[in-house]
């Protein structure tokens, strides 16, 4: 009995491995693939190119026969290419399925810009979006934690793909997931770089709406790597009231402006502490410092988030705040921001 052909999907499996030769990106993610049919005797393919580049379609002509081939009952590979003048070469630097990609970064560390990742992303997906977040700091990674997962963990894996962790609706992945807790990653510069790119591109990250790149403090080699690895949509800033980290975050504002990535808007945090009990809110760390830093630079702030017993518990409980409570000043101030963000966003595409 002669075996069964391989299915779609495992053929587009195969097919995402195959590169374009300039562009660096599989033929799936830029469109090239018009259709694939079953013959009698195998498979054809059909491959879409702008021109008729013989030189091109000779290579991917070798890489598609080879890697489909491998396919246990995939018989006879036949590709035939179809030129289309008309068709357009995405070489932006995209993630394919995710429409919108939004770094969030502050200039030094201990502003909660990890908690305030975690609860946006939160707020996001309560708002009916699909995200994913992507911890882009390989020193110190704190999304594991965030979300009850500590140290490494077994990710699925296909070939040269990794899937993301999924925890409550949303899609994780964090260096955390890769080592032990008390595991030391000692990396230079170029070694952060590609281990950011295959977490952008090598991740099957599917359809979002939303992937936010929670940043290294700083503006070091993972923020310069990001900039030219994928086009960011934007990015927001986090900072706490007081005039300290207030400079900082100026700093990496003026980062975001070098590097030409729209800065979306300022969140303060810690924007004073809400006693659980009579509900008074006391400026611990001064006030006004997310204000003032958007003024300076120009951008809006998007909204303040006080500090609560619950998100102090949360860091410990391994589940966002925002998705444990359903009302209250905490829900209410990422529900302001992710308006805000969603209009500040649609104000940059027009």
């Amino acid at each position: 009995m002669a075996n069964a052909k391989p299915d779609l999907t495992s053929i587009q499996r195969q097919l995402m491995q195959v590169k374009h030769p300039e562009l660096k990106k599989d033929i799936v993610s830029l469109g090239m693939v018009a259709k694939v049919e079953p013959t009698d005797d195998g498979i054809q393919i059909f491959i879409k190119t702008p021109n008729n580049d013989r030189r091109l379609q000779i290579g991917l002509e070798a890489q598609t026969r080879q890697l489909v081939s491998k396919l246990e009952g995939a018989g006879k590979v036949k590709i035939k290419f179809e030129v289309d003048q008309n068709m357009k070469m995405e070489d932006g630097n995209r993630i394919v399925g995710v429409k919108k990609v939004i770094a969030v970064g502050s200039g030094k560390g201990g502003v909660g810009k990890s908690t305030v990742t975690a609860n946006l992303a939160s707020a996001l997906l309560k708002a009916g979006k699909k995200v994913g977040i992507l911890d882009a700091d390989i020193y110190g990674p704190s999304l594991g934690k965030m979300f009850g997962v500590n140290g490494r963990v077994a990710l699925k894996s296909e070939e040269d793909k990794i899937y993301p962790l999924d925890k409550h609706g949303l899609k994780l992945i964090s260096f955390s997931f890769l080592v032990a807790e008390d595991q030391p990653v000692v990396w230079r510069g170029p070694m952060l770089g590609k281990a950011i790119e295959q977490f952008l591109y090598d991740v099957v990250w599917g359809e979002l709406d939303y992937l936010l790149i929670d940043l290294p403090p700083g503006t070091g080699d993972v923020q310069l790597s990001l900039a030219q690895l994928i086009d960011l949509d934007g990015a927001v800033i986090v900072t706490t009231p007081q005039d300290v980290a207030v400079l900082d975050a100026g700093r990496a504002a003026a980062m975001f402006k070098q590097v030409k990535i729209p800065i979306l808007g300022i969140v303060e945090n810690m924007s004073g502490f809400a006693c659980p009990k009579c509900g008074h809110v006391t400026d611990l760390f001064s006030k006004g410092g997310g204000g003032k830093l958007a003024a300076q630079i120009g951008v809006p702030e998007l909204g303040s988030v006080p500090l609560t017993v619950e998100v102090m518990r949360s860091g410990e409980s391994g589940t966002p705040a925002i998705l444990a409570e359903s009302k209250g000043p905490l829900n209410d101030s990422y529900a302001n921001i992710v308006k805000n963000l969603e209009s500040q966003i649609a104000l940059w595409e027009d």
